[in-house]
């Protein structure tokens, strides 16, 4: 999960680059959907890669916007029941 924080709430220049560059995604970063807060104060992304440098690859694209990055690895459920089941009584 890739959280951004817009300076001021201004999400204007990160979607102007949108527009003009797309989401300048490098081969293998897989964007899967997202959600903005109502006031615009954070983008939350869902983002799938095997290697966490692409996303260092992909946040460089998007240096001088005023966004700030936070990454929190997240688990599938699915995936997460398999592992806790053998622990269920």
């Amino acid at each position: 999960m890739v959280i951004e924080h817009f300076r001021d709430h201004d999400m204007v220049p990160v979607y102007e680059r949108l527009r003009d560059g797309g989401r300048m995604l490098p081969e293998g970063l897989r964007y899967i959907d997202s959600w903005v807060e109502p006031n615009f104060a954070r983008c939350f992304q869902l983002m799938e890669c095997d290697d966490p440098r692409l996303l260092q690859q992909w946040v460089l694209h998007w240096r001088g916007t005023g966004v700030t990055f936070e990454f929190v690895a997240v688990v599938p459920s699915a995936q997460t029941r398999e592992v806790v089941a053998p622990h269920l009584k």
